[in-house]
């Protein structure tokens, strides 16, 4: 069973960091689908938008997934908890895929390594703000610190 910590003290913090990607995320769409409007939907030209090549599909699928990310980022429930664990492994592993068809026919979103990068950057952020922001009631917090201060634990810290 993964052990996520409850109610942490930054957790304000995490929802910032991913309400903060989930709006560029947004911005970068709307300017990707204002730059691309006319195009095939998975050209692949050189458009860019905010310092990331795009074109049409990745734009519209950029304008949906920062949408989102707002939305579980201005939620106080464990949604946006998994909202956010989700997308970071999203980000992820397309950033992964869409690297290893860079300099091929099958990079269908108009990848370049800039937008890898900062897609394994945002799956990075988003993963660890979904780790650190789950909410639970006071009780669960309260336990999860009486489980930390184990006697193997305590003789450690000295």
């Amino acid at each position: 069973m993964p052990h996520f910590p409850v109610n942490h003290p930054a957790r304000p913090l995490y929802r910032v960091l991913s309400g903060l990607i989930g709006v560029y995320i947004l911005v970068f769409g709307v300017w990707g689908v204002a730059e691309t409007i006319g195009d095939p939907l998975f050209a692949r030209d050189g458009t860019w938008a905010l310092g990331l090549r795009t074109n049409l599909a990745f734009s519209l699928a950029s304008v949906v997934f920062g949408i989102v990310l707002i939305i579980g980022a201005s939620r106080r429930s464990n949604l946006g908890h998994y909202m956010n664990l989700t997308a970071g492994v999203v980000f992820l592993v397309t950033s992964i895929l869409m690297m290893s068809v860079l300099q091929t026919g099958a990079n269908f979103l108009n990848f370049s390594m800039s937008t890898v990068i900062v897609s394994m950057l945002f799956g990075l952020i988003l993963l660890g703000t979904g780790l650190y922001d789950k909410v639970g009631p006071p009780e669960h917090a309260e336990a999860e610190l009486e489980n930390r201060k184990h006697p193997v634990a305590d003789v450690h810290r000295r």
